[in-house]
């Protein structure tokens, strides 16, 4: 099939395409969703110069250009905003902190992972909450990484800068305090994260279907791992749980989206309900 047809993707093309995206990320596309997945398919074949989706499948099991990764970029959604789940960002300061600090000395770091962190608006925004909200946070090293699949996310989220629809849930005051305006573009006008609290946050590109991949990053006091599960399968999210359980340290916490939970997924997690939000947390006897 080329591009000049429409419908381009046949049933088999279709099923292969889904079964690629599958096995680099662990993502199930539904394949109900074809005019989704063709845009994404075409647009990159564009980008490529490929007339015909033979010659952009062959690209992409040869992958001498990072084809790959540009295709996996392409259908990430990355559909985020400051204090997103503030329900979350409650528990952080008013539960789980004070948690992983009993009984450690401050010259153990405190380390917390976003993952997936998208464009950064999460980690930054954990950074910000505990500066704002947790009294002992000058007390403490505390480490943020964000990490995501998505190339060009993490691009972003370096960069650091954000539209209003971004910022949106933030006090103005925390926005004057935070962000420097910067020149409206053709977008509208955007803010950028001051320097010191951008090179307060390290980013990486992680895939939380790849053990090998997530060990690299060492392990956690408290990773928050949003809205990614739901698009995972029973087999995808079982490697990914066991993945983000090997992250935690003994009695690490993991918050998880609202709409997720544990529940469906045979793991070793405890459930732990805090005033603010339900967590899962790795017991402190877990082995890996």
């Amino acid at each position: 099939m080329t591009l000049d047809e429409p419908d381009f993707l046949g049933e088999a093309d279709l099923a292969r395409v889904c079964d690629l995206l599958y096995r680099q990320t662990g993502i199930l596309v539904p394949g109900n969703r074809r005019a989704f997945i063709e845009r994404r398919v075409l647009e990159r074949m564009r980008a490529t110069g490929a007339d015909a989706l033979p010659a952009y499948l062959a690209r992409l099991r040869a992958d001498a250009d990072g084809e790959v990764q540009h295709f996996v970029n392409a259908f990430t959604v990355n559909e985020t905003y400051f204090n997103r789940e503030a329900h979350q960002l409650h528990c952080l300061s008013g539960s789980l902190m004070g948690a992983v600090t009993a009984g450690r000395a401050p010259d153990d770091p405190i380390r917390i992972w976003s993952m997936p962190c998208a464009t950064g608006e999460e980690p930054y925004s954990l950074a910000i909450w505990l500066l704002e909200h947790w009294p002992a946070v000058d007390a403490w090293e505390i480490e943020i990484v964000g990490s995501d699949i998505d190339t060009r996310a993490l691009a972003a989220a370096a960069a650091g800068r954000y539209g209003a629809r971004a910022l949106g849930r933030l006090p103005p005051a925390l926005v004057s305090r935070y962000f420097t305006a910067e020149e409206g573009t053709s977008a509208g006008p955007s803010w950028r994260i001051l320097p010191e609290l951008r090179g307060s946050v390290r980013f990486s590109r992680r895939n939380l279907v790849d053990a090998a991949g997530m060990a690299q990053e060492g392990r956690f006091d408290i990773v928050f791992c949003r809205n990614v599960l739901i698009y995972f399968d029973d087999a995808s999210r079982r490697i990914a749980a066991a993945n983000l359980f090997a992250a935690l340290r003994p009695g690490g916490f993991l918050c998880l989206g609202h709409t997720e939970s544990m529940a469906r997924i045979p793991s070793r997690f405890r459930t732990r309900r805090f005033p603010d939000a339900i967590v899962y947390q790795r017991p402190e006897d877990a082995h890996d």
